[in-house]
């Protein structure tokens, strides 16, 4: 029986408002007491014990029994078991670099093992849940994105494939956000150099993300400011041919034709190879 079979059996528990019966409580409660050693129960009760705090929500309690039973039985097959849940159980408990560790350590151990899958996505996202506001270091958000990829093509038929596609893309967005913060920043200063870099990164990087079209009206703004016309008339294009429909668009149209300029690409520059994938459909 896989292990995600008990963390099933937790959910659904928790979910119906059942409990334990007064003596099987009592007899969970007892385990481990000081009459007799944990030594002297099997590795099935002191799993169970690791499950019933998982229910009760105590899931430090429920990582120090799981941990237990691969200590004390380390060869059986609940050990097996144990090492997975234990890693949800530090994750449920948010202490992500126990629940980390646990993870890999039941893929180095059982790397074909049936529950290799959710390790693996136990083990991202114990990254993107720590991933903080986009005014952050991101070092936690490039790490999430590799153990994402790891679970999306390793397992690529899992229910957690799906799952990690999803977190990937806001993620990636994540990313981007971040560059786009600093662009604004330089440009608010009228840095338009630094800021012109940090948006063509999200145009050549990120242009399948929610931010591209702003990084093109943004290129548009910071290319005016320097008098690069031909630049800032090709990023007006691409607006004009991906994202007509958003207000990004319109402003770019606006400080475009205020200054008797038109949205086509113009000049041999970065922004027109861009235009001319568009053309393509090699972008995006």
């Amino acid at each position: 029986m896989s292990a995600l079979t008990g963390i099933t059996r937790i959910i659904c528990i928790a979910a119906l408002g059942l409990s334990l019966g007064g003596c099987s409580r009592l007899g969970l409660s007892g385990l481990a007491s000081r009459d007799k050693p944990l030594e002297g129960y099997s590795a099935e009760e002191i799993y169970k014990r690791a499950e019933f705090e998982l229910e009760d929500s105590n899931p430090d309690e429920a990582a120090r029994f799981f941990g237990e039973v691969e200590r004390l039985y380390p060869y059986s097959e609940w050990a097996k078991r144990a090492l997975v849940m234990q890693a949800f159980a530090y994750h449920r408990d948010r202490d992500y670099e126990a629940a980390r560790t646990s993870a890999q350590r039941y893929l180095d151990f059982f790397p074909g093992g049936e529950d290799a899958a959710y390790a693996q996505y136990l083990l991202a996202l114990s990254y993107y849940d720590q991933i903080d506001d986009v005014g952050r270091d991101q070092g936690l958000t490039f790490q999430a994105l590799q153990a994402l990829r790891a679970v999306i093509e390793t397992y690529p038929d899992s229910e957690y494939a799906r799952a990690s596609i999803l977190k990937f893309d806001l993620a990636f967005d994540h990313l981007a956000g971040k560059e786009m913060e600093i662009g604004r920043y330089y440009l608010k200063r009228q840095h338009f150099p630094a800021a012109i870099n940090r948006f063509r990164v999200v145009v050549e990087q990120f242009q399948t993300t929610t931010h591209t079209p702003e990084a093109l009206l943004r290129l548009v703004e910071a290319y005016l400011s320097l008098g690069l016309t031909d630049e800032a008339q090709t990023a007006g294009a691409i607006l004009g041919y991906n994202y007509q429909s958003t207000p990004w668009y319109e402003d770019a149209y606006a400080l475009l034709t205020g200054r008797g300029l038109s949205m086509e690409p113009r000049g041999d520059n970065w922004l027109s190879t861009v235009y001319r994938q568009v053309l393509r459909g090699e972008w995006l």
